[in-house]
């Protein structure tokens, strides 16, 4: 049968010769042999495990970024619980746009994607040419608000309220405008009628707290630094985003989702604000096979806790919204998982 070394150690050790001593007491040379072949064998052990394990590679996003921390303790928890099934390697990467293409020529095996830009690549919108028809998703993992915020000064309590105003909303092209020029329409806002300002989110906050804007848009996760900055510095307002008009919104991009940015957030916010938000979701490419993509999911739903031991957004994963906000296919082995466990019909 199968030679376990440790348990052959210790019969031996245990074996009494003939004139009643042990065989290692009377020959203390063995010892040091079977202790070689111990520590060999378990070294074997360990390398022929960690060989069987699937290797995959989790593409993230820049290193200054969440994705990418994230995803290291993903990839982290990934492996060291999945019982030697997968070996996880995270890779940084220009995050949502690059990484779908990534997953879609199979140069990576997963990654971290917004939901929105999930959306406009498997459907071939732009800022994508072509259709990135073989990427599967796995399950959402946590939500980017969208911030409407306005100086106390502006006299701003809505958004229709903007008109005339000066808002930054974001660099040109980014997701961060995207999401701007979908909801501003509803608002009867467009470039016309406000004085669109494109900074990143840095740029924008030094702007505002020199009082050269009105307020800004920012499409991010909670807590965010920049707006912790203004808000100990200067009052600030945040703008809701609910009603029939949200309604309205979720109806035509189905990938937003009604949301609100919890109590306390920030300084000064002292309610929940009702917003919307886009989704940071696990992808992967379609020939992912099935029992990977099933061990992937469970592994980390399993391991939910560990994941936000090492880093804070991992408590914002829940099994519950799983599916939110997620409108391109499931991989069949993650859908699955997420059927036996009652978070997708």
């Amino acid at each position: 049968s199968f030679f376990h070394p440790w348990r052959t150690a210790v019969a031996l050790d245990a074996a009494r010769l003939s004139d009643g001593s042990t065989l290692f007491k009377e020959y203390p040379q063995m010892k040091k042999v079977f202790s070689l072949v111990l520590a060999g064998a378990l070294i074997l052990a360990a390398a022929t495990a960690f060989a069987d394990a699937k290797r995959l590679t989790l593409a993230t996003g820049g290193t200054s970024g969440v994705y990418f921390p994230l995803g290291g303790a993903i990839g982290q928890v990934l492996t060291s619980k999945s019982n030697g099934a997968l070996a996880i390697t995270a890779q940084a990467t220009g995050a949502s746009g690059e990484n779908m293409r990534l997953v879609e020529a199979g140069d990576v095996d997963f990654a971290i994607v917004q939901n929105d830009v999930a959306d406009s690549a498997f459907n071939g919108k732009a800022p994508f040419r072509t259709k990135l028809e073989d990427v599967r998703a796995i399950a959402r993992l946590y939500p980017e608000y969208l911030h409407v915020v306005a100086s106390k000064d502006s006299g701003v309590t809505k958004l229709e309220d903007f008109k005339g105003k000066k808002v930054s909303v974001g660099a040109r092209g980014s997701g961060n405008e995207v999401n701007c020029r979908q909801i501003f329409g509803f608002y009867s806002l467009d470039y016309k009628n406000v004085e669109p300002i494109f900074l990143p989110y840095g740029e924008t906050a030094d702007q505002f707290k020199d009082r050269q804007l009105d307020g800004f848009v920012f499409t991010i996760g909670t807590p965010n630094p920049a707006i912790q900055d203004i808000t100990t510095a200067q009052e600030v307002v945040f703008v809701p985003l609910d009603g029939a008009k949200a309604d309205e919104i979720v109806a035509k991009f189905p990938y937003l989702v009604k949301d609100a940015i919890p109590a306390k957030t920030y300084k000064g916010q002292e309610n929940a604000v009702p917003t919307l938000s886009v989704q940071a979701i696990l992808v992967a490419n379609k020939n992912m096979p099935d029992d990977v993509a099933y061990a992937l999911t469970k592994t980390l739903f399993e391991n939910l806790g560990d994941v936000a031991k090492a880093h804070n957004k991992g408590a914002e994963i829940s099994l519950q919204h799983a599916a939110d906000g997620v409108t391109i296919p499931f991989h069949p082995g993650a859908a699955k998982y997420l059927k036996e466990k009652g978070a997708l019909k």
